[in-house]
C-alpha cells in the first residue's frame, strides 16, 4: 500500500494548529459533500478529507502519524505498516475505502474504524457534516430541520452548545454509521462572544455620561434595564452577570458604552454647544478649530 500525506490531503502545513485543521476540513467537506457537489470523485475526496481529519483531529493519532511521516515517508511511497501499528488487519484493494469508510493504510496504523483491539467488534465510522446556527438558537435551545443524504431530519439542538462542541445523531450516517453534526455559529448584527460571554455595543449622550441614568439594553434573553454611573467614559464595559451564554457556569453579558455627540440642528441647539465650549474655559473659535 502507499503512504497518504494526510497534511496534504487537508491542504494545511505539517505545523498547522488545530483551529486551522478544523477549518481545512469544514472547508472540503462543504465542497465536497456528495448531497452539494457535482464532481465526479467527490465522495471519494469527502471520504479522503473525513479519514484526514480523523486522524489530523485527534492529538493521539496524529501524534503517532507525525511519529511515522518523520521517518522521512512521502505521499505515494510504499508503506509497510510499523510494529506498534493499529491492531486491526487491512484488506482487499489497498487504495481505495472499505465499507468502514477509512483506507487500509488508516486501518493498518489505527484499525478498523474504530474497534480497540482484536477480537473487538468493528464500529462503523462515523460521518461527519458542519451546522450553523444562530445565536439565539444557541441560547435558547431549538429544533432544527437539515437535509442529509435525501432525508430530512430534525435535529435538537441544546441550550449553550458553543461553537465546535457535536451533536451525535445514532444511525442517521447511511450503511449503520453515526452522524456527528458540528455546530457553528452564524454571525450576529448586533453580539459579539468572547467565550461564553456577550458583548453588545449602547450608544449614549453625552449628558447621561455626565450624569447617568437608566437605559433600555438588549440580551438574548430580553431587554433590561441597565444603571450608567455618572461620570462614565467611553468603552466603559458594564457588566449584566448571567446574561451571556448558558454553562457552568452561564457567561456574563457586558455592555460596552460608547459616546455620541448629536448633531445640532438648530441655532439653539449650537448655541448651547457655544455655551458648553465657555463653560469649560474655551472660546468658540477654539471649539470650532477641534
Amino acid at each position: 500500500m502507499q503512504f497518504k500525506d494526510y497534511y496534504q490531503v487537508l491542504g494545511v502545513a505539517p505545523d498547522a494548529d488545530e483551529k486551522a485543521i478544523k477549518a481545512a476540513f469544514r472547508r472540503l467537506a462543504r465542497k465536497y459533500h456528495p448531497d452539494v457537489s457535482k464532481e465526479a470523485d467527490a465522495e471519494d475526496k469527502f471520504k479522503a478529507a473525513n479519514e484526514a481529519y480523523e486522524v489530523l483531529g485527534d492529538a493521539a493519532r496524529r501524534a503517532e502519524y507525525d511519529h511515522l511521516r518523520a521517518s522521512g515517508y512521502r505521499p505515494g511511497d510504499e508503506f509497510q505498516p510499523p510494529p506498534w501499528a493499529g491492531q486491526g488487519q487491512g484488506g482487499g484493494g489497498f487504495e481505495g475505502f472499505g465499507d468502514s469508510g477509512f483506507s487500509d493504510f488508516f486501518e493498518s496504523l489505527f484499525g478498523r474504524g474504530r474497534s480497540a483491539g482484536p477480537g473487538r467488534a468493528r464500529t462503523p465510522a462515523d460521518v461527519r457534516a458542519h451546522l450553523d446556527i444562530d445565536l439565539e438558537a444557541a441560547y435558547a435551545g431549538s429544533r432544527q430541520r437539515i437535509d442529509v443524504n435525501g432525508r430530512t431530519l430534525e435535529v435538537k439542538i441544546p441550550a449553550g452548545i458553543a461553537p465546535g462542541q457535536s451533536i451525535r445523531l445514532k444511525g442517521q450516517g447511511g450503511n449503520g454509521r453515526d452522524l456527528l453534526l458540528e455546530i457553528g455559529y452564524r454571525r450576529h448584527p448586533l453580539y459579539e462572544l468572547e467565550g461564553r460571554d456577550v458583548i453588545v455595543r449602547r450608544q449614549i449622550p453625552p449628558w447621561l455620561a455626565v450624569f447617568g441614568g437608566k437605559i433600555e439594553v438588549p440580551t438574548l434573553g430580553g431587554n433590561v434595564n441597565l444603571n450608567v454611573p455618572a461620570g462614565s467614559d467611553g468603552g466603559r464595559r458594564l457588566r449584566l452577570r448571567g446574561r451571556g451564554m448558558p454553562g457552568t457556569p452561564a457567561g456574563d453579558q457586558f455592555v460596552v458604552l460608547e459616546i455620541q455627540t448629536p448633531k445640532p440642528s438648530s441655532e439653539a441647539q449650537r448655541e448651547a454647544y457655544r455655551d458648553l465650549a465657555r463653560a469649560f474655559g474655551a472660546s468658540v473659535e477654539d471649539a470650532a478649530a477641534e
